[in-house]
């Protein structure tokens, strides 16, 4: 184990030039919230963090040497003994189960060393793998009503004068031209409800964070898209940076957040170049930072990366996470509109639900709330993958039945038979082929027992086998709890072994202990896949 105190190793002179470069100065203050970009730094350039790197980098930032170590031993991605600089992530999770054997031994074969990954975001690609020479591979996207989408595969993502030439930054001026109050007015009006899974009203967590008396307010962007089957976030990014950075800026403005971040999950290095680059152009075009468009109104922009934790998917995890800790939930309340990244008043909103702030102001609230249904409004992307012909991502008006949705991305491949469909991921709900004809709403989803979660929309056949399947979902829970509290650090673990020994009696007690007891969503959403699979699909 090692010593929790300054030991005798010392950083190389190299070590000590890196972590300088990415710390800066601040006077001798604390800076506690540069600790994960620090270490990313040292574990980019040399494969990972030594003894002698984690004591400088304590001493630089004046953090503690337990919290440095706690840190870099918290996250997947990070390592403090040594590994090859040179390794391929390939996917064993749900949607590339099946072939991922197989691509393990090719690429041993060729003399890769390889890593086991749960989901890499690029479930369309499946078995999917990332390597440090993988060339970007762009994503079918589809659908009825293109709003979110329009600009892929069109608009050049790198260029700003391309941007703006397809109507981009018109709906920044028009919130300019509203005001903040007017600006969240059409948001209410528009009934937006979150993308990211709680299905909270935008509007109505604009309203509290811009009426907040304590300053200052911080704007985050949850980009840590980690739910399996989830990929809808990365192709908005990787394909549309600007519309997020103008999307993010309009929400600052109007909530009075004159910093904002952008947390993007450490396995999306396009997604991370092309944001940065957009937010690196659009400071330069005097579209971020000071007197934005000539006015009075003063928005950055910060990238942050994740390594490799799908708790810090849960808000309070990635505002620890920002600020240099353990990505452990915090308990709510306070929750984060009062007392949020730093303690201050925080809006948090995943890509998608921050993108369609442009059409709500290049349309009117009314006009966006026209679409879709009275309770579920909007446009929603799917993550289509699994036993389907096109997979990819899929803008449909809410109401769009499931079955429609299956048809637009090509319906089950020739010859086989659908045999399930997990909605929502992971942390989702599995229902039966019968479910074809459920309108894709918050509504008729909760009536059916289901949930839309992050939009996956995941397809099983009848060649599936669907134990191995559920028994990934459960490693995969037990793998990624970060172990804060006990209903869901010792729950996970036995939903694991009750189904390794088809225990199923267990199941449901295991399940409803996590649920009424887990501090986060993780623990609490934990046994959904699992119990809907033996209610839905009638495995026991």
């Amino acid at each position: 184990m090692m010593d929790l105190q300054f030991t005798s190793a010392k950083a190389s002179l190299e070590e000590r030039a890196v972590v300088d470069a990415v710390a800066g100065s601040r006077n001798g203050k604390t800076q506690r919230d540069s600790l994960l970009p620090v270490l990313h730094a040292v574990q980019d350039r040399f494969g990972w963090i030594s003894p002698g790197a984690l004591n400088y980098v304590g001493e630089r930032l004046r953090v503690a040497p337990a919290d440095v170590y706690g840190v870099a031993t918290f996250y997947a991605s990070l390592s403090t003994s040594p590994k090859p600089q040179q390794i391929v992530h390939v996917c064993d999770d749900i949607a590339c189960l099946a072939g991922s054997e197989a691509l393990i031994e090719s690429l041993q074969a060729s003399g890769a060393v390889v890593e086991r990954s749960p989901c890499l975001g690029l479930c369309d690609r499946a078995p999917a793998s990332l390597g440090p020479d993988d060339a970007w591979m762009p994503t079918y996207v589809g659908g009825t009503e293109l709003r979110l989408l329009r600009h892929v595969g069109i608009v050049d993502p790198e260029s700003l004068d391309a941007y703006c030439a397809d109507g981009g930054y018109g709906a920044l001026r028009k919130a300019f031209e509203l005001g903040p109050q007017r600006v969240i007015a059409e948001v209410v009006t528009s009934n937006l409800l979150g993308r990211g899974g709680a299905a909270f009203p935008m509007g109505r967590k604009m309203e509290a964070v811009a009426n907040a008396p304590e300053r200052p307010h911080y704007l985050v962007c949850n980009a840590d898209e980690s739910e399996p089957g989830t990929f809808k976030d990365r192709v908005l990014m990787e394909s549309d940076p600007y519309a997020i950075v103008e999307a993010m800026t309009i929400a600052g403005y109007t909530t009075g957040c004159e910093r904002g971040y952008i947390y993007i999950r450490g396995e999306y290095p396009v997604a991370t170049q092309r944001m940065s680059n957009a937010i690196a152009r659009a400071r330069d075009a005097g579209l971020l930072g000071e007197a934005i468009m000539g006015s009075k109104t003063r928005f950055d922009i910060e990238v942050r990366r994740g390594a490799g934790a799908y708790i810090c998917g849960e808000e309070t995890a990635l505002f620890n996470s920002i600020e240099g800790k353990r990505g452990e939930p915090r308990s709510k309340p306070p929750f984060p509109v009062k007392a949020g990244l730093f303690g201050k008043p925080t809006q948090i909103n995943n890509v998608e639900t921050l993108a369609n702030l442009l059409p709500i102001l290049l349309e009117g609230g009314e006009r966006y709330a026209q679409i879709g249904t009275p309770q579920s409004t909007g446009t929603r992307l799917f993550c289509l993958s699994g036993a389907v012909t096109r997979a990819g991502v899929y803008e449909v008006p809410h109401g769009t039945t499931l079955g429609a949705a299956i048809d637009l991305a090509g319906g089950v491949p020739r010859g086989r038979r659908l045999q399930a469909v997990l909605l929502g991921g992971a942390a989702g709900t599995f229902v039966a082929p019968d479910a074809r004809a459920m309108p894709l709403t918050f509504e008729d989803a909760r009536a059916a027992g289901a949930t839309l979660g992050s939009g996956v929309v995941m397809l099983f056949d009848d060649q599936t086998e669907m134990m191995p399947i559920l028994r990934r979902i459960a490693r995969f829970f037990e793998e990624e709890s970060c172990g804060q509290c006990v209903p869901c650090r010792v729950g996970t673990v036995r939903q694991s072994e009750a189904l390794e020994r088809r225990n199923f009696a267990l199941l449901d007690d295991i399940g409803a202990v996590m649920r009424d007891a887990s501090i986060c969503g993780l623990g609490q959403t934990a046994a959904n896949a699992i119990a809907s699979a033996g209610a839905n699909l009638k495995l026991w």
